[in-house]
């Protein structure tokens, strides 16, 4: 085993190690929608079961990430790290080699119990093996440039390997990338826990709050085929709101809470999981109406909307590497506030999207700017989330950004499914309008409402975010380097 030591000089090809681990989590999420109607045709899909090869996985991903989180600090964060690596690969195995709907759908869940694993896991190691400072963002910057950039990587890729190996090749990439992360990570990783004396566990608030976001996530990605003011919809919203009332509850008593509610009192930590989870609202839907309106509309094929999507991709890794140095020498605030207003043009500039548009003026401009957006904000929100925290609550800041921004994406994918689509409705429903002029327009609907979302972002980033907490961090970031010179 290294010592101490040999793991901070290995700390670097560490990252690299875990940002590998979550890029195949976001990768996860969006792999599989290219591949949906090959594998619908192969295993004998119903049409409304379709979906929820997605939406397993993002229901127990979800719902878990704050267990996950928590779980690290207390049993140690690389053991909790690679037994979510080790879930992943025999799910991925199993979910290529299922033979009915339900094996499949089974075993994408269990991806997502995996990943709410990882991903908290992984982004608490990183904050705790990297201090505050130049060098905590500038790693942060990496991951940021990975997982952002993985949701655009997850279209292409899907698109290659399901016509060129079969739709099984989706599921199997994660297992070799799995297992070698797993097999390095005793050599690079040092293991890590919050020394707190006793390890207690809160298992009734454990139970609870996953019950509360799980049921919460199930409502919102159900609820445009279920119906906004269905009894389904509401009901489970309801039992969501008690269950997470019964968790304060039992939080407030608990001698060692899962949530220590403490937590909460660091403003700039609240300020950005509130961002967070805007951002994910208005931007992770963005991905989804891109491909529909290229396919849809402009009649693109998989590949073709796949490769269109590099732009994307490659602006979001150079963007977060530009914003990590910024909030060194900026602070996270101004730097976040920048990301947003380029969110707000870019979608604001999706919005003006046509049935005769161009791959130049109808998405590679407004992906430029939405990718910058999401660059900057992405990374400077993470930062935000997990500085000036204790290292035995490293797991639980972690799980509390990665749960705001996945409860934020299914929060805007659903409300703006439900705009895109009552708008296209509407005007089929007047009549001498063609199929891809309603779909464009429903599309036009659903950016604007993105671009309304991050602008409230905008708003809150200026009144939530304390100016005080980011100078501070340029004040960390100067003594760091001060050091080290």
């Amino acid at each position: 085993m290294p010592s101490p030591g040999e793991f901070k000089e290995k700390r670097w090809l560490a990252l690299v190690l875990l940002c590998s681990a979550q890029f195949v989590v976001v990768l996860d999420a969006s792999i599989v929608n290219v591949a949906l109607p090959t594998i619908g045709k192969a295993l004998d899909f119903s049409q409304e079961n379709l979906p929820w090869v997605v939406n397993a996985y993002v229901l127990t991903f979800g719902g878990f990430l704050l267990l996950g989180g928590r779980t690290a600090d207390l049993l140690g964060r690389r053991r909790v790290f690679m037994a979510g690596l080790l879930l992943v690969a025999v799910a991925s195995l199993a979910a290529g080699f299922a033979a009915t709907e339900g094996q499949l759908i089974a075993a994408r869940a269990a991806q997502g119990l995996g990943a709410a694993i990882i991903s908290p896991a992984a982004l608490s190691i990183v904050t705790t093996t990297f201090s505050d400072g130049a060098e905590r963002n500038k790693a942060l910057g990496v991951w940021g440039a990975v997982a952002g950039s993985g949701g655009a990587a997850g279209v292409l890729l899907g698109g290659i390997l399901t016509d060129g190996l079969g739709w099984e090749w989706v599921l199997w990439v994660n297992v070799p990338v799995s297992l070698i992360a797993f097999a390095l990570s005793p050599r690079l990783i040092a293991e890590s826990r919050a020394e707190t004396g006793k390890r207690a566990f809160d298992v009734a608030g454990a139970v609870t709050v996953t019950a509360a976001l799980s049921i919460l996530v199930y409502a919102l990605v159900d609820a445009n085929s279920a119906g906004w003011g269905s009894t389904q919809t509401i009901g489970l919203i309801a039992l969501s709101v008690l269950l997470m009332a019964s968790f304060v509850a039992i939080e407030l008593r608990a001698a060692k809470p899962l949530v220590p509610f403490s937590i909460f009192r660091i403003r700039t930590l609240t300020g950005a999981n509130v961002v967070g989870l805007l951002v994910g609202a208005s931007l992770f839907s963005m991905f989804f109406f891109i491909s529909l309106y290229m396919q849809q509309v402009l009649g693109y094929s998989a590949i073709h909307a796949g490769l269109s999507y590099l732009p994307l991709a490659l602006v979001i890794m150079i963007s977060a590497g530009i914003a990590s140095q910024l909030v060194t020498k900026l602070g996270y605030k101004p730097v976040l506030a920048a990301g947003l207003l380029f969110i707000v043009a870019g979608l604001g500039w999706f919005s003006q999207v046509s049935v005769g548009g161009s791959f130049t003026a109808d998405i590679l401009g407004p992906s430029v700017l939405a990718a910058a957006g999401l660059g900057f904000s992405f990374v400077t929100t993470t930062i935000a989330a997990v500085s000036g925290v204790e290292e035995s609550e490293a797991g639980l800041a972690s799980g509390l950004i990665n749960t705001s921004q996945q409860i934020g994406g299914a929060l805007g994918l659903a409300v703006l499914s439900a705009i895109a689509t009552s708008r296209t409705t509407d005007t089929l429903s007047a009549g001498g309008s063609s199929l891809p002029n309603a779909l464009t327009e429903g599309f036009q609907a659903a950016f604007l409402g993105g671009a309304l979302i991050a602008l409230l972002g905008f708003v809150l980033t200026l009144t939530l975010i304390r100016g005080k907490d980011s100078r501070a961090h340029v004040e960390i970031g100067k003594q760091a380097a001060a050091e080290a010179a």
